[in-house]
């Protein structure tokens, strides 16, 4: 199987541990995968405003890409990228004026109508992939690691793009078993991390971090994985400041799910570029004997 690939800008930057440890998986996988030529920003957000049609060109252009390959896939890692893709697919395949004015717009691009699916790697190892393939793949099960999903916003908002249930998500935790850790469900699983609010109010924006943090380790978790990067930020980066701020805050070592399953799939840990994350979550995998 051979599946366009679109990265984003944050993968080639700050975020190089999730794309690394994402392509590393797919190689030992079999997946056979291209990034896209020309690929552009997606815009990072989907814009509500239902004349905003300008915001919807980016995204648009990347599915473009993939058409022009020849490709009936395109799969993201970032869960922003796939939820603006996924978002101006379902538009451009169901509103006929909106799709007449953004093609007409784009006039030196060929037509498109919503002919590419978008997918998640979540729901590609799941709808494409499968569990079963995936557990037989596994040479380092992540056995006693007390992991806690984190699914965010964008991956379960809105219902016409969403990989699952909102109210009673399974994806993450499916994956998290099939690696073999054992999975601690949460409440704040699917509660914003504060997004950009870190730049207008970072304050309120830790505050409502610490929150999610703070609900995972009182129900047992001893990490926690993520697909986002926005999230990771957040939920990680900023653990130095939610220590210093809260007498009551304990450090929770934050994962990229890609790094845990790289781990699992016996990857060279070098490929999860672990020195992009807090010290705490290579030394709580060395202290499982899941690396060195």
């Amino acid at each position: 199987m051979k599946i366009s690939y679109y990265p984003g800008c944050t993968l080639k930057t700050k975020a190089k541990n999730l794309e690394v440890s994402a392509l590393a998986c797919l190689d030992t996988l079999g997946v056979e995968y291209e990034e896209l030529p020309r690929w552009n920003c997606c815009g990072a957000v989907y814009s509500l405003a239902d004349d905003d049609l300008i915001h919807i060109i980016a995204p648009v252009r990347d599915l473009i890409r993939a058409k022009e390959r020849g490709s009936d896939t395109v799969f993201t890692l970032c869960s922003m990228c796939y939820n603006t893709l996924a978002r101006a697919n379902e538009l451009m395949k169901n509103d006929e004026e909106k799709r007449k004015t953004i093609n007409d717009f784009m006039d030196e691009e060929p037509d498109y109508a919503g002919e590419v699916r978008v997918v998640h790697l979540l729901d590609f190892l799941r709808d494409d992939y499968g569990w079963d393939k995936l557990k037989e793949k596994v040479k380092i099960p992540l056995g006693g690691l007390k992991v806690a999903p984190y699914y965010g916003c964008t991956l379960l908002r809105p219902k016409d793009v969403a990989l699952d249930r909102f109210d009673k998500p399974q994806l993450f935790q499916k994956l998290m078993e099939t690696l073999g850790a054992e999975v601690i469900e949460f409440p704040s699983a699917t509660t914003c991390c504060g997004a950009y609010q870190v730049l207008g109010n970072p304050d309120a924006a830790l505050d409502i971090s610490r929150d999610i943090l703070s609900d995972a380790v009182n129900h047992g978790a001893e990490a926690m994985a993520m697909v986002c990067p926005l999230c990771d930020y957040n939920l990680g980066h900023r653990q130095g400041a939610m220590l210093n701020k809260y007498d009551d805050a304990k450090e929770l070592p934050i994962y990229y799910v890609t790094q845990l399953m790289a781990i699992a799939l016996g990857v060279d840990p070098g490929e999860c570029h672990f020195e992009l994350n807090r010290d705490s979550s290579l030394k709580l995998l060395q202290e499982k004997k899941l690396t060195a």
